[in-house]
């Protein structure tokens, strides 16, 4: 029962997506001369130039992100005992729960043209020379959200690297910078590839972020363009052309990156907590100390930013208003639903792989069945960024469309969408607690003859209740906060609080947005916090 239970889920999974692109190609109606019912040519000067900007900001994004992100994460490494360390990476880790609207609403009340730096820049004589419209305003609000991820996760890196090398290093008077070449580099340098790979994914199929702050035709990705083609054109065939050069393209980056993917060698050790020997004197500690105030100042000023703004709205009137009422009970049913469904298809998919497993130590066969289920789960949780939300969304449009009556459907296609885009974050946080929790119990459990409810509810439940806990506020957070798949199949009857907040903002009702964004991001920052274990770990 229980792989029966893991091959239905994959099989859900493979449906659900494979059916988009299959929409796609069907509705489509193209010739295959590449041309339009009306002759005009499919890939157009539009089209070359969505996917022109699509690549040269993910690619400036992304190095932005990670080059900016090294010194950050060298100066916390190298300071493991300042006061306030493990708040400065719970402040990195709160972006990855902020919804993109609500950020980028922050990033307008700091860089904005009525923003603070250049309300100070005003004051100082200098007028107002920024902007965070167009791609200089994408590539900011990407630095915001992605420079936080890569940091974490060079720190988990550099933290890993055994004691024994710092204290030799020490012993044969290696400068900072040749700990840097020897010692620090070689770390990165396997988590580079990696960690680019992750932010460049995340830029290529970024949508709230450049719909709010593109600023004009001329700052348009393909996603935003299937947005546009779909909602206001309602022009099919370049919906669809740009549909498939989407997915052309992720496939091909998702493929460079795995072959390019490496992890970093880990050697023996005492297993000791690393202590640093470089970096005592003070121009060092100053040096480090101001990068870090910066990253913080960085992070914490639009969250700020948000706040301030959002206690000057008439927060009880908007307390009061219907439309709010609807769209929160509907955000929150949607993530409800998309999470228990996200946690659910994970949990069967590697119980089935941890069944499998156990059935291959017990019956050795030529046929590695629990191999091929592992890489088939890896890559259903993985399709999120081969197939974006968007694409999703603009297939499954196209399919319900003979129905007559797609907003009969939107809150099923959205709540599905929004749990595919959640599966690599839940089975991140499930896999190695199912697998410990596994290695630990399945023989004891087993030797006892305890199955069913009886083992749920004595072994399995007391163990496995933070982690779900987790899996579930963090998918239920991604999904309250998203506009992807509502932007598609949003409606006078589909109003959730993001599609509420991104009306509100296109009618220039800045203080209702800065309300609706202040409860936006509170919710949403609850959630994550509440599945978060209070004995930080710094993404060990």
């Amino acid at each position: 029962m229980t792989i029966l239970s893991g091959l239905a889920a994959l099989a859900a999974i493979g449906v659900f997506v494979i059916a988009a692109p299959l929409a796609l190609g069907l509705a489509s109606g193209i010739s295959q001369g590449g041309l339009r019912e009306d002759s005009r040519p499919l890939i157009d000067a539009y089209v070359l130039n969505a996917a022109r900007f699509t690549l040269l900001q993910a690619v400036l994004s992304t190095a932005l992100s990670v080059l900016l992100a090294i010194p950050v994460a060298l100066a916390i490494a190298r300071r493991r005992q300042f006061p306030g360390r493990i708040w400065l990476l719970r402040l990195l880790a709160l972006p990855l729960g902020l919804p993109a609207l609500v950020g980028a609403l922050g990033l307008l009340s700091i860089w904005g043209r009525q923003g603070a730096a250049n309300t100070l820049l005003d004051i100082l004589g200098f007028g107002r020379p920024l902007t965070v419209y167009g791609l200089q305003g994408i590539l900011l609000a990407h630095v915001f959200f992605n420079l936080p991820l890569a940091v974490r996760l060079m720190v988990a890196g550099l933290d890993r690297i055994p004691s024994e090398y710092f204290l030799l290093g020490a012993n044969l008077g290696l400068s900072r910078l040749s700990l840097l070449r020897f010692v620090e580099g070689p770390v990165l340098r396997a988590l580079m590839p990696g960690i680019a790979g992750l932010i460049l994914m995340l830029c290529v199929t970024s949508f709230t972020l450049v719909l709010t702050l593109g600023g004009g035709p001329a700052a348009s990705t393909i996603e935003v363009a299937i947005y546009q083609a779909l909602r206001f054109d309602f022009d099919l065939p370049r919906a669809i052309a740009l549909a498939g050069l989407q997915l052309a393209i992720t496939a091909l980056l998702l493929l460079a990156f795995t072959l390019l993917g490496s992890q970093p060698a880990e050697s023996e050790t005492s297993g000791r907590v690393p202590r640093r020997f470089d970096g005592a004197g003070l121009p060092s500690r100053l040096g480090d100390a101001g990068v870090i105030a910066l990253a913080a100042l960085f992070v914490a000023s639009p969250m700020l930013a948000v706040l301030i703004a959002g206690l000057r709205a008439d927060l009880v009137r908007l307390a009061l208003d219907p439309a709010v009422h609807r769209a929160l009970l509907t955000s929150l049913a949607i993530a409800t639903a998309s999470s228990i469904l996200s946690v659910l298809l994970t949990f069967f998919m590697l119980q089935a792989r941890l069944a499998l497993i156990a059935r291959r130590s017990r019956q050795p066969s030529r046929l590695d069945a629990a191999k091929l289920f592992s890489a088939a789960v890896s890559g259903a949780t993985s399709l999120v960024l081969l197939v974006p939300p968007v694409v999703l969304g603009a297939g499954w449009f196209l399919a319900l469309r003979p129905t007559g009556d797609v907003a009969r459907y939107a809150p099923v296609i959205i709540v599905a969408i929004n749990a595919l885009m959640a599966l690599p974050f839940v089975a991140r946080i499930l896999a190695p607690a199912l697998a410990t929790h596994a290695a630990r119990t399945a023989r004891l459990a087993d030797s006892l003859g305890m199955a069913g409810w009886s083992r749920l509810r004595w072994i399995d439940a007391p163990v496995l209740a933070r982690p779900l806990a987790m899996a579930l506020s963090f998918a239920a957070a991604l999904s309250l906060g998203d506009l992807g798949a509502v932007a598609i199949f949003g409606s006078n009857e589909v109003v959730t609080l993001p599609y509420l907040l991104f009306s509100r903002m296109g009618s220039y009702r800045t203080l209702d947005a800065a309300g609706l964004a202040l409860l936006l991001g509170l919710v949403c920052l609850l959630l994550t916090m509440a599945g978060t274990p209070r004995r930080e770990i710094a993404l060990r």
